[in-house]
């Protein structure tokens, strides 16, 4: 995909647009809203526990000044990844709760027919911000029309101590599978060692394992949506990291999404994946340690395996209404006003880049270029596949992102408590539950 942003698509006019926007997106144009939202209207709505308290403040004072404008009532409340799921399964099986809930990934397609209909809006946002990227689109739409509003991901880049990596033998980070073996097998023999979680973490976990499946040919299912992973692609992904959990810091296999946050700033790690959150916390700690640790951190895009192409999976953030609001058109009016630029810009700068874009629009924000560590985050959804390569977004995606069958499968495999072969033909037994339902 073409690299532009919404200036250079404006200069070139609309028959430039088409010609730069290429395949699934839509040239910037004139888009119109004419939503008003219900008298009195009163919303509660349930989002993300922040990483970056600046990115939770500033999304909080907008919401403030959202209900200034609108008069629109808004009950803010935040919880972990983890607990965000059942409780969002919980409102759309009783038909009560959150009017508007901020989760992440294919969960909103577990339960379409509970959710609002919010086509009008993305074809306004589309039109107004240059079109959504192909991956936001998937996990937007149900069919022909959008149940969801990509936000974003918490895009999930390598952090690495650049000092560590030097030392490793390494004047640049390795760009394939065969190079990153290396390196990490270099840090743990300097006493550096990298770090990945394999617990049930919903960000950081899925994130390396679903690429490294995927680096090396495997999938969970193929693009008819028939169970494929137990496969020799996928074996093949599994010994790999077995390889690579041998350079790791013990303790992994526990880690959830906060773990490798507090190691890498304890300076325990010297690599891992995570969105920019280390580094932030670092930058802006009052701890010298934490501020010398920032100062020597980078960020870089996953390696590419021997598929030779980008397979990152990235930690998508969805905006998702309920047909069980009273408010339906308050919902569409508080996504409208907290996605459109100007205070997604401002977000963006509060959270230094923390929410890679889901709309070629925002790229041209100067968060990031402002430092060339954030600027691998900007493109995060131009390089990753949704979660259900190769087929299609559903219940049975979902449940098997949400079941972390891949995550466990890597675990298994790469800690000895299964071979290769056991571990893969345990996830093709687990996935199927959910695929032959």
């Amino acid at each position: 995909m073409s690299n532009f942003d919404r200036r250079s698509v404006l200069k070139a006019g609309l028959g430039g647009a088409a010609l730069l926007a290429g395949p699934g997106i839509v040239p910037v144009r004139a888009a119109t809203w004419t939503n008003t939202p219900e008298p009195n209207a009163s919303i509660r709505v349930l989002r993300w526990k922040q990483f970056i308290q600046a990115e939770f403040d500033k999304f909080a004072e907008q919401t403030k000044k959202f209900s200034e404008t609108t008069g629109v009532k808004v009950k803010l409340e935040a919880e972990s990844w983890e607990d965000i799921r059942p409780k969002a399964a919980v409102a759309a099986n009783v038909g009560a709760g959150p009017d508007l809930i901020i989760g992440t990934l294919d969960d909103p397609h577990k339960f379409p027919e509970k959710l609002i209909d919010m086509t009008d809006i993305a074809d306004y946002l589309g039109a107004q911000y240059g079109g959504w990227y192909p991956v936001a689109e998937r996990y937007g739409k149900k069919g022909n029309s959008w149940i969801a509003i990509p936000q974003g991901a918490t895009g999930g880049c390598l952090n690495y101590r650049i000092s560590h990596v030097k030392a490793a033998g390494f004047d640049e980070f390795p760009k394939d599978t065969a190079g990153f073996l290396k390196l990490c097998q270099a840090l743990k023999k300097n006493n550096t060692p990298a770090g990945f979680a394999l617990g049930h973490a919903t960000g950081d976990a899925n994130g390396w394992c679903q690429w490294a499946l995927w680096a090396f040919g495997g999938k969970v299912v193929s693009d008819k949506n028939e169970v494929v992973i137990d496969s020799p692609e996928t074996i093949a992904a599994l010994e790999y990291v077995k390889q690579l959990y041998e350079t790791f810091i013990p303790g992994v296999l526990s880690w959830n999404d906060s773990n490798n946050n507090k190691a890498f700033l304890n300076g325990e790690l010297s690599l891992t994946l995570n969105g920019i959150s280390i580094w932030t916390v670092g930058k802006n700690s009052t701890d010298p340690k934490q501020q010398e640790i920032a100062k020597d951190m980078n960020h870089a895009p996953m390696p590419i395996g021997p598929v030779g192409v980008s397979t990152e999976q990235q930690n998508v953030l969805v905006y998702y209404g309920y047909k069980h609001s009273k408010y339906p058109k308050a919902v569409k009016e508080y996504i409208k006003f907290m996605m459109d630029k100007e205070n997604y810009d401002a977000w963006e700068v509060s959270s230094n880049g923390y929410v890679s874009p889901p709309l070629p629009a925002y790229n041209d924000n100067p968060v990031w270029t402002s430092d060339p560590k954030i600027t691998p985050y900007r493109d995060c959804l131009k390089r990753c596949r949704d979660n259900g390569y190769a087929g299609d977004l559903g219940y049975a995606s979902a449940a098997v992102m949400g079941d972390f069958v891949v995550v466990d499968m890597f675990a298994e495999a790469a800690s000895g408590s299964a071979t290769p072969k056991q571990a893969a033909a345990r996830a093709a037994e687990r996935a199927k539950r959910y695929y032959q339902v």
